[in-house]
């Protein structure tokens, strides 16, 4: 195999394409200058509601919502660029029961749809999202990036809309093991947005 090859197949399978990869090293880079330290910072107390935030609300927030509600979480999920009432994608719905997660039910919600409330926590998947909801008029202090809380963190989650199955999968897991450590973050700290 050329190293070529390698370079695509580790690409494909963990960043999904080199802008993937480039946007995780860039946004690896803005967390070690602690230029991303105000959206990595929770107040569990004041958390009543999950709001998981990507471009489509087909694929990433999707399924990270409901992870959160499988566990217990108050959480519902919007996209920044969709159509109110959309399917998951595809591949997505294929994808969750992977990790015991269902998108059959699921239908997209514009952000043109949601209205902000006092305990909702916003969690982007791109630092470039999580700045678009400041300029929107988000409290400072309510909008975090999830991937801070993935194993490995991974501070931008890159969309896997289009992308190959593995690289799904990776963000999946990726996904799923933010929401399970966030979540377990909440519960212990008495969070209203947990069931105990």
């Amino acid at each position: 195999m050329s190293i070529i090859e390698r370079y695509s197949n580790l690409v494909d399978a963990a960043y999904g394409t080199t802008r993937g990869l480039v946007r995780a090293w860039l946004a690896e880079i803005e967390y070690l200058l602690g230029t991303v330290d105000e959206f990595t910072r929770i107040e569990p107390q004041n958390v009543h509601r999950l709001v998981f935030v990507c471009l489509g609300n087909i694929n990433r927030s999707a399924f990270a919502d409901a992870v959160a509600q499988k566990l217990g979480a108050t959480s519902a999920s919007i996209g920044l660029s969709t159509s109110t009432g959309a399917p998951a994608f595809h591949k997505a719905i294929g994808i969750a029961p992977r990790f015991g997660i269902s998108l059959d039910q699921h239908q997209a919600t514009d952000i043109s749809d949601y209205k902000y409330r006092e305990g909702d926590l916003l969690l982007a998947m791109e630092i470039r999202h999580a700045r678009a909801h400041l300029a929107r008029g988000i409290p400072r202090g309510r909008v975090v990036l999830l991937g801070h809380w993935a194993a490995p963190r991974r501070i931008n989650l890159h969309d896997p809309h289009l992308l190959s199955e593995r690289f799904f999968e990776t963000c999946f897991a990726l996904v799923h093991s933010a929401v399970n450590r966030l979540v377990a973050e909440l519960r212990v700290a008495g969070s209203p947005c947990v069931k105990r």
